[in-house]
């Protein structure tokens, strides 16, 4: 086996154990030699050598071990020839497409169905196919993917949580689209629990003899369905009548073996004047969740975007977007947007600079200082400025103080003698602090799901 023929079948199953960063940075990766028992790489993005090494070392030298039988390391090296003929690759391939603008078996398809996906009312931007994997989504989208392969066949309901503009809604439609494209014959319904609400009143207040017949006829709008998708489920609360009829929509659906998908922004257990009946019904079948990207997904979802629209700007500019819009993907998006029709409107390239001029995102930062970002993670754990600055050891207290010595590193930016300043402690205990965090939320989810939170307390 050459080492062309290695590395192409280690990439085989690195597009199974990294999906959500294959195509955007291993993909991309060129071997070039086989010396030593080491197989040479390089790369068209500066970035890639320090960021693979770091996210994806196990997996690679796996992947290598499974492709050859036996272990073997390997090097990535920035290769600036290389990068300029693989933009150029690039720019051929987007230009062909402009020139040839060939309909998709999934438009084609779409083109035939348009009155289904109308009655659906689904958006047409919401599919798998737009959807970018990342580790905070990956258990979700693979839930997701099983009911709409096996509609009512395995997990009924399916209940999707997690805070706003994180891709609930997304996975949701996608399951819709999916479903009329390959079974058609299956009757697909989304509806937003608000917009359930107000038709519900709306039916409700209207005067006249026919109110019996206009009440069945919405009960069987909702009942008459294979698959009914209902968002923002947490909508429901305080809401009696409501909470009445779709408790008799969900139990009429499920006792037919039709699928239901819920979401919303919270467990069931979690909604205030949710009746037990309702609760454990949307807890019978399979509740997922889906949490805010990491690094690694934000920059896929940006370049998934810019290539999307057709959109040419550098790497250096998605790196900083997402770097500075953590929370969801809705305000990423929102920010991608932003630069790129400032871009456009100014006729000027979506330069690095440019998108810090536009976005001003270090001015914002500037504006917090390290007690700020101290304060929101003391109220967080129940800990005092005087206890971090104090010389307590006990367990709170010390695991309190180097998260808030990693967040305040991260949104402030602030040198590591000046946080030290502040906490007055050693310079080498902050750094120690900080790399501690850093490398323990790489396997602690919870840890990562807590700074995330405390981070949206600082960065509102």
């Amino acid at each position: 086996m050459d080492y062309l023929e290695l590395w192409e079948n280690a990439k085989e199953e690195l597009k199974e154990t990294a999906p959500a960063t294959f195509n955007m940075w291993i993909e991309p990766l060129q071997a070039v030699s086989y010396d030593g028992n080491v197989l040479n790489l390089i790369s068209a993005f500066a970035l890639a050598p320090q960021l693979i090494k770091t996210q994806h070392d196990d997996k690679i030298l796996e992947a290598l071990k499974n492709a050859s039988g036996k272990n073997i390391s390997y090097t990535i090296v920035y290769d600036e020839e290389y990068a300029k003929k693989y933009e150029k690759e690039k720019k051929k391939e987007l230009l062909f497409q402009k020139r040839h603008p060939e309909k998709t078996e999934e438009e084609k398809i779409m083109d035939n169905l348009a009155q289904m996906q109308s009655s659906a009312n689904l958006n047409l931007k919401y599919k798998f196919s737009n959807f970018v994997v990342g580790e905070n989504s990956r258990f979700a989208h693979a839930a997701a993917m099983s009911v709409a392969k096996n509609p009512a066949k395995k997990y009924n309901p399916l209940f999707i949580y997690g805070a706003s503009g994180l891709g609930k809604t997304h996975l949701m439609q996608a399951i819709g689209h999916y479903i009329i494209f390959n079974k058609p014959k299956l009757k697909v319904k989304y509806i937003k629990t608000e917009e359930y609400f107000n038709e519900l009143i709306k039916n409700l207040q209207s005067g006249g003899n026919d109110k019996t017949n206009r009440m069945d006829k919405f009960r069987q709008k909702y009942r008459n369905v294979d698959v009914l998708l209902i968002d923002d489920i947490q909508f429901l609360e305080s809401k009696t009548y409501t909470m009445e009829e779709i408790f008799h929509t969900f139990d009429s659906l499920h006792n037919n073996n039709k699928q239901i998908v819920i979401t919303s922004d919270r467990l069931p257990k979690d909604i205030p004047t949710l009746p037990d009946r309702l609760r454990t019904r949307f807890e019978m079948g399979l509740m997922v969740d889906i949490t805010p990207p990491d690094f690694e997904t934000r920059v896929a979802i940006l370049k998934n975007l810019a290539d999307t629209a057709g959109i040419k700007t550098s790497f250096d500019v998605l790196e900083y977007i997402a770097q500075n819009y953590v929370n969801n993907v809705r305000e990423l998006e929102g920010a991608f947007n932003k630069v790129s029709a400032y871009s456009d409107i100014e006729k000027v390239d979506l330069t690095l600079d440019f998108a810090k001029k536009v976005l001003k995102c270090d001015e914002e930062k500037q504006k917090i200082s390290i007690e700020d970002t101290a304060k929101a993670v003391g109220e967080y754990y129940g800990v005092s400025i005087n206890d971090f600055l104090s010389s307590a050891r006990n367990q709170k207290v010390s695991s309190a103080r180097q998260i808030a010595v990693y967040i305040a590193r991260e949104i402030t930016q602030k040198s590591f003698e000046s946080i030290a300043e502040f906490f007055q402690k050693k310079h080498t205990t902050m750094l120690y602090s900080y790399d501690k965090i850093k490398s323990e939320i790489k396997t602690n989810k919870e840890l990562e799901k807590s700074i995330d939170e405390i981070k949206k307390m600082i960065i509102r």
